[in-house]
């Protein structure tokens, strides 16, 4: 028969195997949760994450920054919540919002990452009275408002006038919730989403201004108790210290693009081409913060002129609204010299391969002509005129999205 001293140590290596065993699997958890470390500089990998303003348990605006650090480049996606698509957790056309739960928004961000064929590393969600509080704690966010807007909320009205202002958390909340006196339709909604987007960007840039203050311990507490996020401290005072460094003044701005239709009662945005267009759209953003995309090599956004070489009517003006989608600068459009050109042809003007190359991917076009500015002008300088960076002449095998090779 075995002892009572046999039976205790069988029970106490027992319960020391099960002791390590459990802190094993934490520090596992704890290393593949993504608490474990930021990217780091020296990593050829782009920081997602998803910022989320919310009003009455509903995102009232939600945004993907994109962020680079090997070039400091950054992207802003505004993912509306109005967005239609066929969500499979609850089987239905719904809105993408439909799935919100701001204490566990995995569904919504999962439905996110499907629709832009993109990994979401870190979220951060302010209800709108914490991002009140936030917003005074960094002593307003200074936005520049292009012209004087008025808002209201059904009662009161109050005037924001044009030029640059510095928003405290109260006016923040107005200036981003609140409707305009303009009519309830398409530019009014495009109105709101231009305000909110507004101060969204100067919000990450008063993030940068008052980074070593928000590193503070007792600044750093009153926020941590302001957001909700899948980040510990350490991870998320890493983050920001990352996002401080984006250049915002090369910030690129992309949204979700698509058409509305009224489904079950509801006004849905569906997205271009069954939401292809916004993962090429994705792409192009990731290839333009790793090697410039849409900007020159000295930072300047390229500009595009595009020519319709079809008999189709309107063909260069909606080809050009695909193109500014991407970040390019459509400074013309037109017919071409004839309208029978067989094959889309691309002219680079300012013997760029890679933005050229990067500009063609957009439409997989494979025709490309180097014509040099700089050349013309050598040749003829009496007779050089001004043409844009790239000129797109549009063929027969073009579909309205890609050419057919």
């Amino acid at each position: 028969m075995r002892n009572k001293n046999t039976d205790f140590s069988i029970l106490l290596l027992i319960g020391i195997i099960i002791v390590v065993v459990m802190l094993a699997g934490g520090l596992v958890y704890y290393t593949l949760s993504g608490n474990s470390a930021l990217v780091s500089d020296t990593e050829d990998l782009v920081v997602n994450t998803l910022f989320v303003f919310e009003h009455d348990n509903k995102p009232l605006c939600s945004y993907i920054v994109l962020y680079y650090p090997k070039t400091n480049r950054g992207a802003l996606f505004n993912i509306p919540g109005d967005i239609g698509r066929i969500l499979k957790k609850i089987n239905r056309v719904d809105r993408i919002d439909a799935l919100y739960d701001g204490n566990n928004p995995d569904s919504f961000i999962n439905e996110i990452e499907d629709l832009l064929a993109l990994d979401i590393n870190y979220s951060i969600i302010f209800d709108l009275p914490s991002l009140e509080k936030m917003v005074d704690i960094l002593d307003g966010v200074s936005i520049l408002i292009p012209r004087a807007i008025e808002v209201f909320d059904g009662k009161d009205s109050i005037l924001f006038p044009s030029g640059r202002i510095v928003l405290d958390g109260d006016k923040a909340r107005e200036y981003i919730l609140y409707g305009s006196r303009e009519n309830d339709n398409a530019s009014a909604i495009e109105s709101l989403a231009q305000r909110q987007e507004r101060f969204f960007v100067g919000f990450l840039k008063k993030l940068q201004e008052k980074i070593n203050y928000i590193k503070k311990p007792e600044v750093n507490m009153r926020i941590s108790a302001l957001m909700r996020t899948n980040m510990n401290q350490r991870v998320r005072l890493k983050l920001f210290d990352e996002l401080s460094k984006i250049d915002t003044d090369r910030i690129v701005l992309q949204s979700v693009g698509g058409n509305y239709r009224e489904v079950s009662g509801k006004q849905l945005l569906f997205p271009f081409y069954d939401a292809s267009l916004v993962k090429d759209i994705v792409r192009q953003t990731l290839a333009s913060l790793t090697r410039e995309g849409a900007f020159s090599s000295n930072g300047r956004v390229i500009t595009v002129e595009v020519l319709n070489g079809t008999g189709v009517a309107g063909l260069a003006g909606r080809t050009a609204e695909l193109i500014r989608v991407f970040g390019y600068d459509v400074i013309k459009t037109a017919n071409a010299e004839h309208n029978d050109y067989p094959k889309t042809t691309i002219i680079d003007h300012i013997n760029q391969t890679e933005e050229v190359k990067s500009f063609a991917d957009i439409i997989h076009c494979e025709n490309i002509i180097t014509d040099s500015r700089q050349d013309n002008y050598e040749n003829d300088p009496q007779n050089y005129e001004y043409k844009a960076d790239f000129t797109l002449i549009i063929g027969k095998d073009f579909n309205g999205r890609r050419t057919r090779n």
